[in-house]
């Protein structure tokens, strides 16, 4: 009997501890089921802010595509309420021309303007291409006057086409007679047709060229053309720029942009961004939305310049400060890329020679676009004055050592040439000249010698000295005499002998650029790297 409380007490005591582990399990079950629910309760929570937040953009991208179609619909509205006076206004034009042709056809050709005007009122599109091209100096007169010269062709398309068609899309020239590139001229003549063929309503204007279908069909099978021919030589990359800028500013005159083609114009914006009417052209051909990836592109391709003027030209200023793109452009000028070369001491010069250069146009073409962007107050230019000063003054001082050291530098050691047909080292470049080209003897005359420096293996000075080095074949009727050893020149020859193969400089890498930018074709030029000289010129 005794023994049962106690065993009581032991059942007891197992059921209390059995209790407080399964309120402990429960507890951590709990806990558990607690850290899943805010997880949960996260997990949603950021599902419904990121839902609401597309909610947001696709709110406000419906209104703005509500505006836009709200736009066109009264852009199109207005369009077809305009043709009536449109067409009057155009048939207007047709019978003032037509009532008078013999004496637009009889003005006197004693400027440009009157000349190219005669010239579009006959429809000389021939002899109008030939005069454009005779007068290339004269880029900016003609650009003024081409525009208000081309409304005085009957269809200005077809004579734009017409006049352009030896050219572009592909140059059906004869090469050895017409070797010289034309594509500029087709550049401008085809820039000066869009005021020429916008529309007489001034509340539409360029928005809507005035191209008759058989002459907008006749453009698109222009530019179909030309991208054949571009990739038979491999791509759009590959074409010279101005055939590239002639073909885009082909398709923004006649209106004939292909949807599919967009990847294509993007393409050669980016490879030809440098020439200045790609920012514009590109929003003409409906780039309106690459624009932001376009300027980062460029950003990363060490373009910056090219950026800021993208930047600008589609509002998109605030998002790529210029500021800092110039100060980032200005910083790459000054990075030397590595120069392998043999000859350390030349490829020294000339590193040091483009370097200067390269930063030189670096500065004039910042400069330039502070100017035109108005951005003095952010970016002051008397320091960018000062650091070019500074160079021009080092690139004088070293073109003055330069003359200095080849003036007086007469006893250096003369430099060998290479014969063409042995290899064996030549009398100097000027040894023709030195006779007049009269006979030379080749008979030994006694007079003092010194061995070539290049030539120190040689003990003994060559047997057969000449009196005067000469070039090949002035012997008159002497045969000439056996090479047995290399020459060895009189001493008084050595001291005025100047190298006859002077290295010239290897084209620049970073060409000035947008030295023009507002004005006439400042900013064209067939090289593209950072920045370009101009290229009308």
């Amino acid at each position: 009997m005794a023994s049962s409380p106690a065993a009581g007490e032991e059942a007891g005591e197992d059921a209390v501890s059995a209790g407080f582990a399964e309120l402990e399990r429960q507890q951590q079950l709990l806990a558990s089921c607690t850290r899943l629910y805010k997880q949960l309760e996260e997990h949603f929570s950021s599902l419904e802010r990121g839902i609401a937040a597309r909610s947001d953009s696709l709110r406000h991208k419906r209104h703005a595509a509500e505006a836009r179609a709200s736009l066109a619909a009264d852009s199109l509205r207005r369009r077809e309420e305009s043709i009536d006076a449109s067409v009057s206004l155009a048939l207007d034009h047709l019978d003032n021309l037509a009532s008078n042709p013999d004496a637009a056809a009889a003005e006197e050709a004693a400027g440009i303007a009157e000349s190219m005007r005669a010239m579009c009122a006959r429809m000389d599109s021939t002899g109008f291409f030939g005069f454009v091209v005779a007068r290339r100096k004269e880029v900016d007169a003609l650009r003024a006057e081409m525009p208000p010269a081309l409304k005085r062709c009957v269809d200005p398309a077809k004579f734009v086409m017409d006049a352009v068609a030896d050219v572009f899309p592909v140059d059906r020239r004869e090469t050895a007679r017409s070797p010289a590139d034309l594509a500029w001229a087709c550049v401008l003549i085809l820039e000066a047709a869009v005021p020429a063929l916008a529309d007489p309503d001034p509340e539409i204007g360029a928005a809507r060229p005035l191209v008759p279908r058989a002459a907008r069909e006749r453009a698109r099978e222009m530019a179909r053309e030309w991208k054949e021919a571009a990739e038979r030589k491999g791509g759009v990359e590959w074409t010279k720029p101005p055939d590239a800028h002639a073909f885009l500013q082909h398709v923004a005159t006649f209106a004939v942009a292909e949807r599919e083609d967009r990847g294509l114009y993007r393409r050669i914006v980016v490879s030809f961004s440098w020439r200045r009417q790609m920012p514009r052209l590109a929003l003409t051909l409906g780039l309106e939305e690459d624009m932001a990836d376009i300027i980062e592109e460029l950003i990363a391709k060490g373009q910056q310049l090219d950026a800021v003027n993208f930047a600008y030209e589609a509002g998109l200023q605030e998002k790529f400060p210029p500021v800092p793109l110039l100060k980032s452009y200005l910083a790459d000028s000054k990075k030397m890329p590595p120069t392998i070369s043999d000859n350390s001491s030349t490829s020294s010069g000339q590193s040091g020679s483009n370097a200067n250069k390269k930063e030189q146009s670096a500065l004039r073409a910042v400069i330039k676009c502070i100017e035109d962007r108005k951005l003095e107050a952010e970016f002051p230019l008397e320091d960018l004055h000062r650091q070019l000063e500074e160079l021009e003054k080092a690139k004088t001082e070293k073109k003055k050592a330069t003359s200095s050291a080849s003036s007086g530098g007469s006893s250096g050691p003369a430099t060998k040439r290479i014969r063409a047909n042995n290899g064996g080292p030549m009398p100097p470049a000027k040894a023709g000249r030195l006779t007049n080209n009269a006979c030379v003897s080749s008979t030994p005359a006694a007079t003092t010698f010194v061995r070539s420096p290049s030539h120190t293996s040689y003990a003994t000075a060559s047997p057969y000295p000449y009196d005067r080095p000469v070039g090949h074949g002035v012997y008159c009727n002497q045969s000439p005499p056996a090479m047995r050893e290399p020459y060895v020149y009189p001493a008084k020859e050595v001291t005025n002998f100047a190298p006859g193969f002077p290295y010239s400089s290897p084209p620049m890498s970073y060409p000035h650029a947008y030295s023009g930018y507002s004005n006439g074709l400042g900013a064209y030029n067939g090289m593209a790297p950072a920045f370009h000289q101009a290229y009308y010129r």
